[in-house]
């Protein structure tokens, strides 16, 4: 078994709307059939008892090699945890040949899971031995070491339940919501409303004790210490239990309460001081420690935190019941589980001192031995909700706390004997205020019920109705997508909205370019998703990005498939026929939003067939206004454009509204059929997104396809009265298209410059000069840069094959060199002729046609 060509699928995708890995796998013959192994199966699940149906090929009525890999993939993450269901093995056209797709929530933990499934997979062939405890225990520290914790984690899962995209920014816990402009931010519970001063703020316990103190809210006296006798100084001017704790902690490191000797109080400080250079002493408030989440200006979430401890069981010591209490698995270490394993250092040591006890001590039955005096979560203690039992005043002050501070988001620390009460009336006080306050206990408090904090969290960055979201048009296609999508985001601009497009001639945000090259992939989409300026999104979607990554959205507002005719590219990655790719093609289709449409055309049958994929509404657009589809779908009431007499109609029940050809500069009147398609599409997708007829109107009439705002599509062009057409078509449809608009125009003598690309089937190649072949008199074949795997002079002899036998073509010369064969096709050039330029190099070709004009005058 050959493993090759291993692919994360980061989006929805050709197989599913899952995020995926992807690997073709090469089976031997007998690899082919597990049953002609003796004994394969049999051995596979004494390794993987776990290990889930194997499905026979539907075609072949076998099981492979690949169809085991599938199964051992997806059950090794299952069994470590991650929440995975979908897999699929799909046989190729090339004997023994899979495409093997499963399922990932983390992309690292799926690409660990397919190495140690192939693993399997070899040691059953082989016999050998495979350890699956040792392999699921690295899918589980991996998976617990990249997923999300419980605190973004569960804002993530708000957001996600409310329609809102969201995008991990790093390995980390810095997540965005939504996209372009409507974008927000988060990190673990802070987010991008919350103040770098205010948290700042809340980091400094004096400063925050002096602010809430000039608020009313009561808070212990304390103060500042520089050394461990300065600290029991403290400790005398304030009296009574103090606590000693670092000025800028968290999680309760360093934090020592209830002391009362000049031993502890020096004791306390030389642990503090290990945590931060300046350390806190400030009064002991007696009675439980609450953490109260206040977010924007409510109060979501209380707890009681109590200290970690141990119950005597008088046989155990207190060093075994706490190793007895650590094995509970709801205990681990950091903030992945709901409990945090209890720590035995010197402050709990300390702490059982207080109270007779040493590490060695077995303490009687049922007597409870509090291992540490503070109550904070990370060092092993418990939570209890106890939100519905605050007290109105008790929240007021902790609401007016958080906003004292300046935090969105605040954990307040109360001290009191219980939230039923004020706390004036029972001397408790808030003793600190927390940003990026951990919501562990309030998501799986270990007594009582969870709160919905990370909804409180989304609906305080989004207000009702908002799920961050703006316009995403995708456009698919054999051709006119390019011109498509500049159309669209053109009348995008007119209607006043900030346009972000990609395409294959770079990254555009508005009218600046801030990518270079073919930029149709989900790559170059994420970044204008990530982009805070943009208001509105238009993406080419090639073919090549769906295979290779999926799309960069979870769904669109509207998909366009503008045709699939013969298709382009075919016999690629497995995408052998036009059923194929428009497979690929129907993605777009597929993840329509509900309310959203697709733009199809109903003149292309392979196109038609993607309206049953689509979750919301189908538009469908023709030239013909008598095409069947488009006929009947009108009828049913349903939106449709079509060209009627000099002007494209745009028709549902009732209402209509006409655009002029002849206001279409890109249609020539509309003379360029295919440029007549593009208009229609375009106009489609700027309809069903509920622009106005005025700014639809005003787009396509100010829209230009010169060198550019449209750069190798029909640029047209004067040379000594010649006519000259620079155009990026590439395949037989466009060609095709190319034909039909050269035919319209008048010309003397008709001469085509031409290359072919190399990553195309042969009878593609031929098939573009015999269609040039019919309708012009001269054809100069050049060899481009890029032969894309053929060897020297292979493409230009497939290119004059399909000119053998030309009814028109009389003159064929072949060129080495793109800008040398334009100079040879322009010499020959006399006023009245037309020379069509089928470009590669876009840019530069434009360029080189640019200066020869300027050189002619």
């Amino acid at each position: 078994m050959e493993v090759s060509r291993i692919r994360a699928l980061r989006g929805p995708n050709l197989w599913s709307r899952h995020t995926a890995i992807e690997a073709i796998v090469t089976c031997s013959e007998a690899e082919g059939d597990i049953d002609s192994i003796p004994g394969y199966e049999e051995r596979l699940r004494n390794l993987f008892p776990e290990m889930g149906f194997l499905e026979a090929d539907a075609h072949l009525g076998q099981i492979s090699v690949a169809h085991a890999l599938e199964m051992a993939t997806l059950g090794l993450q299952s069994s470590a945890g991650c929440p995975v269901t979908f897999s699929r093995t799909a046989r190729t056209l090339e004997p023994g040949v899979f495409q093997v797709v499963v399922e990932y929530t983390e992309e690292k933990v799926g690409r660990l899971a397919f190495e140690l499934a192939i693993e399997l997979c070899r040691a059953a062939e082989t016999d050998g031995a495979f350890d699956l405890a040792a392999a699921l225990g690295r899918l589980q520290e991996l998976d617990e070491d990249v997923r999300l914790g419980p605190s973004t984690g569960s804002i993530v899962q708000a957001a996600v339940a409310r329609g809102i995209p969201f995008r991990r920014l790093t390995e980390g816990s810095l997540v965005q919501f939504g996209w372009g402009s409507k974008q927000r931010r988060i990190q673990a519970a802070e987010t991008d409303l919350t103040s770098a001063v205010a948290e700042s703020i809340a980091q400094d316990k004096e400063l925050t004790k002096t602010l809430l103190r000039a608020a009313g809210v009561p808070v212990p006296l304390g103060r500042s210490v520089s050394s461990a006798d300065d600290a029991w100084q403290a400790a005398r001017e304030i009296g009574g239990l103090v606590v000693v704790k670092p000025r800028d902690g968290n999680q309760g490191k360093g934090v020592a309460v209830k002391l009362r000797t000049e031993e502890e109080v020096k004791r306390a400080y030389n642990v503090a001081v290990e945590f931060s250079d300046d350390i806190l002493v400030e009064r002991y408030l007696p009675g439980h420690d609450y953490r109260v989440l206040v977010i924007g200006d409510k109060l979501v979430a209380a707890a009681r935190r109590d200290p970690p401890l141990v119950v005597g069981d008088g046989k155990r010591s207190i060093r075994a019941l706490v190793d007895h209490v650590n094995s509970d698995p709801r205990r681990g270490v950091g903030h992945a589980t709901s409990l945090t394993k209890i720590r035995f250092d010197e402050i709990a040591l300390a702490t059982l001192a207080k109270q007779g006890f040493d590490a060695e001590s077995v303490p009687p039955k049922g007597k409870r031995v509090i291992l540490r005096n503070n109550a904070n979560l990370s060092t092993g203690g418990t939570a209890t909700d106890v939100t519905d039992d605050v007290h109105p005043e008790v929240a007021e002050r902790a609401i007016a706390a958080a906003k004292n501070i300046g935090l969105d988001i605040c954990g307040v620390d109360v001290v009191c004997e219980s939230v039923l009460e004020p706390l004036e009336t029972q001397s408790g006080g808030i003793v600190e205020c927390n940003a990026a306050p951990g919501l562990r206990m309030h998501l799986q408090p270990s007594y009582g019920k969870g709160r919905p904090v990370g909804e409180a969290i989304v609906a305080n960055m989004f207000k009702p109705g908002e799920n961050g979201r703006i316009p995403v048009v995708a456009v698919a296609g054999t051709n006119g997508k390019t011109t498509t999508v500049r159309l669209t985001a053109h009348i995008l601009g007119v209607a006043g909205k900030r346009v972000g497009m990609t395409n294959s001639d770079g990254v555009y945000v508005g009218k600046r370019r801030i990518d270079t090259g073919d930029c149709s992939g989900p790559r170059s989409a994420r970044n204008i998703l990530l982009h805070p300026d943009v208001d509105a999104a238009v993406f080419e979607t090639a073919r090549g990005g769906v295979l290779r990554e999926g799309l960069a959205f979870d769904r669109c507002d509207v998909a366009v498939v503008t045709n699939i005719g013969m298709g382009d590219h075919l016999g690629l990655s497995y995408i052998s026929t036009v059923e194929d790719l428009a497979v690929v093609k129907r993605v777009i289709v597929q993840n329509v939003a509900p309310h959203g449409t697709a733009v199809l055309n109903a003149a292309d049958p392979m196109v038609v067939k993607m309206a049953t994929a689509c979750p919301g509404k189908v538009l469908y657009f023709a030239l013909d206004p008598n095409n069947p589809v488009l006929a009947t779908h009108r009828v049913q009431g349903h939106r449709v454009v079509f060209v009627e007499g000099d002007a494209i109609v745009a028709v549902q029940g009732e209402e209509q509204f006409r655009v002029p050809l002849a206001g279409i500069p890109i249609t020539r009147n509309g003379s360029i059929s295919f440029q007549v398609e593009n208009a229609m599409a375009s106009i489609a997708a700027a309809w069903a997104l509920g622009l106005s007829i005025e700014n639809i109107l005003e787009g396509v009439g100010s829209f230009i396809n010169d060198a550019a705002s449209a750069p190798g599509r029909f640029n047209v062009f004067d040379y000594k009265g010649a006519t000259l057409i620079a155009d990026y078509g590439h395949n037989p449809d466009a060609i095709l298209a190319l034909v039909q608009a050269v035919e319209s125009m008048p010309a003397k003598r008709r001469s085509v410059v031409i290359s072919g690309a190399g990553d195309r089937r042969d009878e593609d190649i031929r098939e573009q000069t015999r269609i040039l072949g019919k309708v012009f008199d001269e054809v100069v074949l050049y060899q481009d840069e890029c032969q894309r795997g053929r060897a020297d002079g292979e493409v230009l002899a497939l290119l004059r094959e399909g000119l053998v036998g030309a009814p028109r073509t009389t003159d064929i010369g072949e060129i080495r060199g793109e800008f040398l064969a334009i100079d040879a096709a322009l010499a020959k050039l006399s006023s009245g002729d037309l020379c069509l330029i089928l470009i590669d190099q876009v840019e530069e070709a434009l360029e080189h046609i640019a200066k020869r004009i300027a050189e002619a005058g």
